[in-house]
């Protein structure tokens, strides 16, 4: 079965298409950074959206930024307020940063007229504002209302119809994407059209469900899947396995079971743990060891991959031509359980001659954690809507840009 192409970006223009000069530019971003007591602890996201807001001030452009920023489920909740992130873009940027505390009101209108070349102005998280989870066209006219040019480059929002990314463009004749969401785009399609073989989806995480849709998408493009995290547990238990107490998504055994035996149908390889990191509970690091083989004991769970398998994985993927991971191979963020993951993340590190690109979410967090994140060739910042994206799903916040293509 031909996989079918990707409409990419036909349709959409990019910020390169207007003429900013003087124009009042409203830019939806990603600025949903991790925090812990008020600190950014990761400002991944923020860095990414530097070149589209240096773009539009180079060219001259009033700019009004806008994002969301965690789940707060009022505008009580102030530990999601932008106010850091204000600070940290201050700094980058080099330029003056004024944070309006109230993402619905008029103050946009009233500092407008006298905003100054090294002024940008940033709207207080927009999840504080009722209207935004609600596509809310009232909220979005308001903004509709003061703003020129619509400009979206917050990829990692793309895949919810939210009011800054669906509602607003609706209302707006003058709209198109940022350098990241092109970027994005880009790279997500070279995983689809052409890839350089041989091409091995990494596939780690903890649930199979999660990425069910995927892996169906990708199995007749790729050349090979390698399993690893929780949802290995879910194929080897398919295989009639002893796995112990390890997470398995009972519901899904025979689909698992059913999936190992389409991809070899498709003469395709899928690669499974043949050894484990197991212990006796989650927290217990103490009992912590490495199994024999690939069964695990009946009172423990496995909580990575094992050296053996590290060393399969490996080999397999020095050879790709093109690499896509998504999800870590283990509970990484405990050290006991961290080498599968940071080894397969050096074995695509050290594949230089590969395109190499990682999901975002938790499959980003770890290719950081492991210090070679500079090695790949591109890290998704949006985890949900990067998987979306490559299942076939259409994304609202880019539909709604895309104008009709005949033909």
């Amino acid at each position: 079965m031909a996989i079918i192409a990707p409409l990419g970006l036909k349709g959409i223009k990019t910020v390169r298409d207007f003429e900013l000069e003087g124009k009042v530019v409203f830019l939806r971003l990603d600025l949903n950074v991790p925090m812990a007591n008020g600190k950014i602890t990761d400002e991944n996201r923020i860095t990414a959206s530097l070149p589209t807001i240096q773009y539009c001030m180079e060219k001259g452009a009033k700019i009004v930024m806008a994002s969301h920023l965690g789940r707060p489920k009022s505008k009580e909740d102030k530990e999601f307020s932008l106010e850091p992130v204000a600070k940290r873009l201050q700094e980058l940027l080099n330029a003056e940063v004024i944070l309006v505390e109230e993402p619905d009101s008029d103050a946009p209108v009233h500092l407008l007229p006298s905003l100054k070349k090294n002024q940008l102005i940033l709207l207080e998280n927009v999840r504080f504002e009722e209207g935004e989870t609600k596509d809310s066209i009232e909220f979005a006219q308001k903004i509709a209302n003061y703003a020129e040019i619509y400009i979206n480059d917050a990829f990692g929002a793309s895949h919810r119809a939210h009011a800054t990314i669906h509602a607003l463009p609706s209302v707006m004749k003058e709209k198109g994407i940022g350098f990241l969401i092109e970027k994005e785009i880009n790279m997500l399609d070279s995983l689809l059209v052409n890839p350089k073989r041989p091409y091995i989806a990494v596939m780690g995480g903890a649930k199979v469900s999660d990425k069910i849709a995927v892996i169906e998408r990708l199995m007749d493009v790729v050349d090979g899947f390698v399993i690893g995290g929780a949802m290995a547990y879910t194929f080897l238990k398919g295989q009639g396995l002893a796995v112990g107490k390890s997470l398995v998504e009972a519901d899904k055994v025979k689909f698992a079971k059913e999936m190992i035996e389409r991809i070899e149908a498709r003469d395709k390889t899928i690669l499974l743990p043949v050894d484990h990191v197991a212990a006796k509970a989650f927290n217990d690091v103490a009992s912590a060891h490495v199994t024999r083989d690939v069964v695990i004991p009946e009172d423990e769970m496995g909580l990575d991959i094992g050296p053996q398998t590290i060393r399969n994985y490996s080999a397999a993927l020095k050879s790709a031509g093109t690499i896509f991971w998504n999800g870590p191979m283990g509970v990484f963020e405990n050290p006991a359980f961290a080498k599968g993951t940071f080894g397969v993340a050096q074995a695509i590190a050290d594949n230089a001659e590969a395109t190499k690109i990682v999901g975002g979410g938790d499959s980003a967090a770890a290719a950081e954690a492991s210090g070679l994140a500079g090695k790949m060739t591109h890290i998704s910042t949006g985890g949900g809507a990067s998987l979306e994206y490559l299942q076939g799903d259409k994304l609202p916040g880019l539909e709604i840009l895309r104008t009709r293509i005949r033909g």
